[in-house]
């Protein structure tokens, strides 16, 4: 099979010719459709997550099809359209399994850091961590759900019965976020970076009912923020930005550092509390949202072999939406 690979962090991947996963119990074989390009691949590739296995196929947001089941698979069948998210595995037998709380398994592996992803025209999965993509998605527009969309919805759950909720960046998650917290009646504040104008009208078009710059306050103020660029500077500003009692949500799995900031701006039992990863729960219960209300998903294709392009454009920021490999 065709597979860009990481073999350096710091470096450009490397297209190779790879063979095809081999399965063992519990697993599928998938035909990669699509993989949707994340940040955190940006995060594994520059080695700001330094437990990445070497050499690695990145990519955690795949639809692909099943043409190979090890033993004991029994709920998947060979051409199911299955979508494949960052959590890939866990050991069902720690406290945090064991508590609904398999998000933050010490043993856990994710897909495309731990195993080989979706930059590639084969991946392995757990059946376990394989979800079925709803029919009203085409594939291509579904990739984003599983890592954007399923995140993102965490962290919208987070901020409780907030109506009023910053968005501070509008890339990948936020574009489909703003679109749920639409329809749960929520209104979302977008912010982005300095002189993104484009951002910002992408943003107003998206749904939200104002949009401005990261360093601005809003017109109100907010219930809750939820930070999606991983900028640590961005949490004093969100404090400052919602009332007494409101919460500021990170959402990103790397985050450059939080500097110092005066207790006042915490005080009146403000929270700041991080997202860690996903349980199947969230899958499901987003992708059944999904199911209902189709969220539209704003994808700029690229072909496999094209991965770099996309990773230099999310990086660049000239990406609005998702950057979706299309594996022929």
């Amino acid at each position: 099979m065709k597979a860009m690979v990481l073999e350096t962090p710091g470096r450009p991947l490397v297209e190779r010719d790879l063979p095809k996963p081999r399965i063992g119990p519990g697993q599928v074989l998938l035909r990669v459709i699509a993989c949707a390009v994340c940040r955190t691949d940006l995060h594994i590739l520059d080695g700001e997550l330094p437990e990445a296995r070497l050499p690695l196929v990145p990519g955690h947001q795949i639809v692909g099809t099943v043409e190979g089941r090890g033993p004991g698979v029994s709920r998947l069948r060979p051409g199911d359209r299955v979508g494949v998210p960052w959590l890939g595995w866990t050991c069902n037998r720690c406290g945090y399994c064991r508590s609904s709380r398999e998000n933050l398994c010490d043993r856990a592996r994710f897909t495309g850091y731990h195993r080989d992803g979706g930059y590639a025209e084969y991946a392995a999965a757990d059946e376990r961590y394989c979800f079925p993509i709803p029919p009203n998605y085409s594939d291509v527009q579904a990739a984003p759900l599983l890592c954007a969309g399923l995140i993102g919805f965490r962290s919208l759950r987070m901020t409780g019965e907030a109506r009023r909720v910053g968005f501070y960046g509008f890339g990948s998650s936020a574009h489909l976020l703003v679109q749920a917290a639409l329809h749960q009646g929520r209104q979302v504040y977008a912010f982005t970076r300095a002189g993104d104008r484009a951002g910002q009208e992408f943003a107003l078009r998206s749904g939200a009912v104002w949009s401005g710059e990261s360093g601005q306050e809003p017109p109100v103020t907010l219930d809750a923020a939820i930070i999606f660029a991983p900028v640590g500077e961005l949490v004093p500003a969100a404090l400052k930005a919602v009332a007494k009692g409101g919460s500021v949500i990170c959402a990103g799995i790397h985050m450059s550092d939080i500097p110092a900031f005066p207790y006042s701006i915490l005080w009146g039992e403000r929270v700041v509390r991080s997202v860690a990863n996903l349980t199947r729960a969230d899958g499901e219960e987003f992708l059944q949202l999904a199911s209902r209300v189709t969220i539209g998903t704003h994808v700029n294709p690229f072909a496999l072999s094209d991965a770099n392009q996309a990773l230099s454009a999310l990086r660049s920021g000239t990406i609005q939406g998702t950057a979706v490999l299309v594996v022929d």
